[in-house]
């Protein structure tokens, strides 16, 4: 099993990008919710689109999960997590929480 915490803060997503951690942010969110705000470089998958896309998370970095507020991410993180992917964290607070800082 990970030691990487269940779930992470902002702060520590931002520490993420500024050191040069191995990670891909995945965006859950619905198509018109990423186009009206839109996190940049991320992996976009609708949460219901998820199983059929597997292929496209790598397994050798870390993935951060994020949608709106950080509920939907949350499901995803703990299915992605049953379904083998270790290295798997749901961002808290979402793209708001994201956008607040």
């Amino acid at each position: 099993m990970s030691d990487l915490p269940f779930e992470i803060d902002v702060t520590t997503l931002k520490k993420y990008r500024e050191t040069g951690v191995d990670h891909i942010v995945l965006d859950v969110r619905e198509p018109a919710e990423t186009a009206s705000h839109a996190f940049e470089g991320a992996v976009e998958i609708p949460m219901g689109e998820v199983p059929q896309n597997l292929d496209k998370l790598p397994e050798e970095k870390t993935i951060v999960v994020l949608c709106h507020i950080g509920g939907r991410s949350m499901q995803v993180t703990g299915w992605l997590r049953q379904q083998g992917f270790e290295n798997v964290t749901n961002l808290r607070g979402g793209i708001e929480a994201w956008a607040a800082s």
